[in-house]
């Protein structure tokens, strides 16, 4: 069955807590377009100008108001934890815990030498690379992060902490945690601090959101 993608604009964080259902992590789409049950849909969420992708199925309708039932995919789980913060205002006593749902290009040496591929998402401490073929745990990693806006790639060293395979439910890829020094945390913890705040007001590239 073929997916659909739709726009969903909220004008306010509240209307975020009145659509989505942390008990069985599903959301209500306002939406007259008939969609069947199981069929894919892809929404390109607006709250309030912060932007994200969520990617989910559908499984029920509602008559009042017209919408469907959407029970969103496991591997938005990040996302959806990321944007509750936010609606709540406690990003920052979050800061040690949370890690910002953006795609950036990361160039890292793997073993058959240099490959290219994107995070799935970043903090100060670790960062998720997506891979077919990660590194053995424990393995140092070297990586050249591009970031928006910043003409340089941040060069970063980190050990390979967990590894998620092919055959596993989630999609493959391995975490890393940081190992820097002061400076390399200092600008580290800068520019985690500017994406947040760019992804706060949506000012990021949208290729970053998927």
């Amino acid at each position: 069955m073929s997916g659909a993608r739709i726009d969903l604009r909220l004008a306010s964080q509240a209307e975020w807590i009145k659509i989505f259902d942390p008990r069985d992590w599903t959301i209500f789409v306002p939406s007259a377009e008939p969609m069947d049950t199981g069929r894919t849909l892809r929404i390109d969420l607006d709250v309030g100008g912060w932007m994200v992708t969520l990617r989910g199925t559908v499984v029920g309708k509602r008559e009042q108001p017209v919408g469907v039932v959407v029970a969103l995919a496991g591997s938005e789980r990040d996302k959806i934890n990321y944007l509750n913060g936010f609606v709540r205002g406690g990003l920052l006593n979050l800061r040690e815990k949370r890690r910002l749902p953006i795609r950036l290009s990361v160039t890292y040496g793997a073993i058959e030498g240099p490959a290219t591929t994107t995070t799935k998402d970043i903090n100060e401490e670790g960062v998720f690379l997506f891979t077919d073929r990660p590194l053995p745990e424990t393995s140092q990693v070297h990586m050249l992060v591009t970031v928006p806006g910043h003409v340089q790639p941040l060069s970063l060293v980190g050990k390979v902490s967990h590894t998620i395979l092919a055959q596993d439910d989630e999609p493959p890829g391995m975490g890393i945690v940081f190992e820097l020094d002061d400076a390399q945390r200092e600008q580290l913890t800068e520019v985690v601090r500017d994406l947040e705040a760019a992804l706060i007001a949506g000012k990021l590239p949208t290729t970053t959101l998927e």
